[in-house]
């Protein structure tokens, strides 16, 4: 009995991936696994949840549980992978239980599958109208699911910044338009240089900090200033929450999944096909894409039989040679900071007569930043070929060399931008909007130059003079995801650290990275090749979310060091005595005393000395329960190499 049950429970394990690997959400398809379904805490939860009347137990009620446990889930009846004869037990075993546990009982439980059901449906319907299904499926199919997850990466922040612009035009934008003074008239000549540095008609519009003047708008408790700084809190909360929930549950999955797990081989020659498939193009990229998780197991495998069969001596050089080439890499990363810092040294200086020289070196610093992350990170991606670790080793620590190389880069930029004085300005709080937007524009500029003047002329040259030699030693490029995510990144890290200065950015950043998918997928499809070696992206997305973790860390601290130097009473919706910290204070004064002593509170040491100390009974809780989970996983991954 005990084996036939634990057949049952494989079984199901296998169906219920086969079914979430036909149709599954892009949006959380590295996420979802039914292992979730089988650990101690969970069935724990659905004993509690699911308890059956003893009265209503058949007799070989213990014989079909498993049966019994897929009727009481979302799935119809119907569509369960059942006999005719299981399911008219089922339906028996229904009716008995109605009469027993009574109607209203049996009411709520239906209502219950119905509301499950209905969610199900609703998930799938939201999922279904995500743009670029179809163009993510091809490429998939073509250039394998890494270069997806590229691409699933970047709608998601386009989705994000697209929320931001929503929250920030609801908040901020709409009241300063509708309640904002036009005493005072601005007269700006057009020109195409201001749409590159944000300077003439653009310096007094919606798009930078000046703009938002209290106006009419002028009560105690809704102001343009409480507004604008509700809308910038809710911004910022709201990303802490979407970044560290993508980068919790996708390490969730890892640690559950970890290194001793791999899928069923038979499973996806068996079973991986879709029968659905009605056209060539469908049937191509379905193949393409067996085709490739095939190559990614078979490379895995071969990988670690070779660690295996390493010698003493084997590991000695290769350590020694890691040591050498990580040694090399901190000179390399050494050697760029300084010639940033160099570059952002001769900006400074002034040249009024000569104004394309002037401006030049104006942009001299983002020149120097995308030059040297677009060479070095090709150079790492060189030297952990050479450090012989697996190709998704070899990704992540490409990934961990170029995040520092970016982001410090990035920091470099931010800590001699604050450190500087700069020109003399009316509003400071603008001059450093300007910056942000310039890099957000350049950014573009980059994104399009890279693709139309060093992608494509190379593809060119590849098709119509195969027979030269250089041509055949550059060939069609391959899509390097580390330095493209890296680029996201560091365009987004600057979306947020310049989104209190210039409260369009996010606006801004969404129309750039719509041109920029269309753009990234002309060079995808038409100028690169797929790769030779498939990796899994299952613990790269982790690492993805991770870097805009730490992007989003800069982005704070950045904001807590500018609202610090700043003086008060300079422009913008904190002039005069108001800033960012008294700008409430009027409104809590205004406010009942039982409001004002709880808001007292809220905001004391006590307060947060409880908080910390919920939290700490929570993560106790969490921790306990992961444990519990971590034996109920080893079980379980011992159970499929014995039922193999």
């Amino acid at each position: 009995m005990v084996k036939e049950n634990e057949r049952s429970n494989f079984q199901r394990l296998l169906s219920d991936e086969s079914s979430g690997s036909v149709v599954s959400s892009d949006s959380c398809e590295y996420y979802q696994t039914e292992i979730f379904g089988l650990l101690p805490s969970s069935q724990a939860h659905r004993r509690q949840q699911q308890k059956i009347h003893p009265d209503a137990l058949t007799h070989d009620q213990n014989e079909r549980f498993l049966l019994d446990r897929e009727w009481k889930s979302s799935v119809p009846l119907k569509a369960l992978p059942f006999s005719m004869q299981d399911k008219r037990d089922i339906r028996e075993r229904q009716h008995l239980q109605r009469r027993n546990i009574g109607s209203w009982n049996s009411w709520r439980r239906s209502q219950q599958i119905a509301r499950r059901r209905l969610k199900e449906h609703v998930g799938r319907a939201v999922s279904g109208l995500l743009p670029w299904r179809h163009t993510l499926h091809k490429i998939e199919g073509q250039f394998g699911v890494g270069v997806k997850a590229y691409f699933v990466f970047l709608r998601y922040l386009l989705c994000l910044n697209l929320l931001y612009s929503v929250i920030i035009s609801g908040s901020v934008v709409t009241p300063a338009l509708v309640y904002r003074d036009n005493h005072e008239s601005h007269s700006y000549s057009f020109g195409y240089k201001d749409i590159f540095i944000g300077s003439g008609f653009l310096e007094n519009s919606s798009v930078f900090h000046s703009f938002y003047t209290r106006g009419t708008l002028d009560s105690d408790c809704l102001n343009t200033s409480i507004l604008f700084l509700l809308g910038m809190t809710s911004v910022l909360v709201l990303s802490v929450f979407m970044v560290v929930r993508r980068t919790v549950v996708g390490y969730k999955h890892s640690w559950l999944t970890g290194n001793r797990f791999s899928s069923n081989a038979s499973y996806k020659v068996f079973c991986g096909w879709d029968f659905c498939i009605q056209n060539q193009q469908a049937a191509s990229l379905k193949r393409n894409f067996i085709r490739n998780e095939l190559k990614m197991d078979l490379d895995e495998q071969m990988f670690h039989e070779r660690v295996q069969q390493r010698s003493l001596r084997q590991w000695v050089l290769l350590i020694f040679l890691r040591v050498v080439l990580n040694f090399l890499v901190l000179i390399l990363l050494g050697s760029s900071f300084t010639l940033i810092h160099y570059a952002i040294k001769l900006s400074q200086q002034q040249y009024e007569d000569l104004r394309i020289l002037s401006l030049i070196l104006e942009y001299l610093p983002p020149i120097t930043m995308a030059m040297v992350n677009y060479l070095l990170p090709h150079v790492f991606s060189k030297i952990s070929e050479f450090e012989d670790y697996s190709l998704t080793t070899q990704l992540n620590l490409t990934l961990i060399r170029s995040i520092f190389l970016k982001l410090a880069s990035l920091g470099i930029y931010l800590f001699f931008l604050i450190r500087t004085p700069g020109v003399k300005s009316k509003c400071l709080e603008n001059e450093f909007g300007k910056e942000m937007y310039k890099l957000t524009m350049f950014n573009l500029i980059e994104c399009i130059f890279s693709a139309f003047f060093l992608a494509y002329p190379r593809t060119l040259l590849v098709e119509r003079f195969p027979d030269w030699r250089l041509v055949q030693i550059l060939g069609k490029q391959q899509f390097e995801i580390p330095l493209n995510v890296l680029d996201l990144v560091n365009s987004q890290t600057v979306t947020w650290v310049g989104v209190f200065y210039c409260p369009l950015l996010p606006t801004i950043s969404t129309i750039r990275l719509l041109f920029v998918f269309y753009i990234k997928k002309f060079t995808v499809v038409r100028c690169c090749v797929p790769a030779q070696r498939m990796f899994r992206t299952a613990s790269s997305s982790v690492l993805f979310h991770f870097m805009l973790l730490l992007g989003l860390f800069m982005s704070v601290v950045t904001l807590g060091v500018n609202i610090n130097r700043f003086v008060p009473g300079g422009c913008g919706p904190f002039e005069g005595n108001r800033t960012v910290f008294n700008v409430t204070s009027v409104c809590v004064k205004t406010l009942p005393v039982p409001a004002q002593t709880a808001i007292s509170y809220i905001s004391s040491e006590a307060f947060a000395f409880a908080l910390i100390l919920a939290e700490v009974v929570i993560l106790t809780s969490y921790m306990s329960r992961g444990r519990a989970n971590r034996k109920g996983i080893e079980r379980l991954k011992d159970m499929l190499v014995m039922l193999r």
